[in-house]
């Protein structure tokens, strides 16, 4: 490839990249952090069939609980996560079996 057609090629390529980098970052992530002694954030709204991912950032063990017991964690460790795909709409309330304080709730809509 010829010296100018390279620098071409990389003018081209520099605008694509960068907005693709634009959209990773403004793209939501569905994820729920656990830290401070609660879930930030404390509710989020999804789409049916969405996954929504929770990570401990605390330096002691939580859990991920469903009130309706549709879904629940095992005690997760520092940056340990917890998944769950929600096929369903409604609200989903949650909590930590072992910090019952510690709450949130996942709005689940229709596509």
């Amino acid at each position: 490839m010829a010296r100018t057609e390279t620098w071409r090629v990389a003018f081209l390529l520099v605008p694509l990249l960068a907005g693709a980098a634009a959209f990773a970052v403004d793209a939501p992530t569905n994820e729920v952090k656990i830290e401070n002694f609660t879930f930030a954030p404390e509710a989020i709204t999804v789409l049916a069939g969405t996954k929504v991912t929770w990570v401990n950032r605390d330096d002691i063990p939580h859990t991920v609980t469903a009130q309706d017991h549709s879904f629940r964690s095992k005690a997760l460790d520092t940056n340990d996560s917890f998944s769950f795909t929600f096929e369903k709409p409604g609200e989903y309330a949650y909590f930590c079996s072992i910090h019952p304080k510690m709450v949130g709730k996942i709005i689940v809509k229709a596509p």
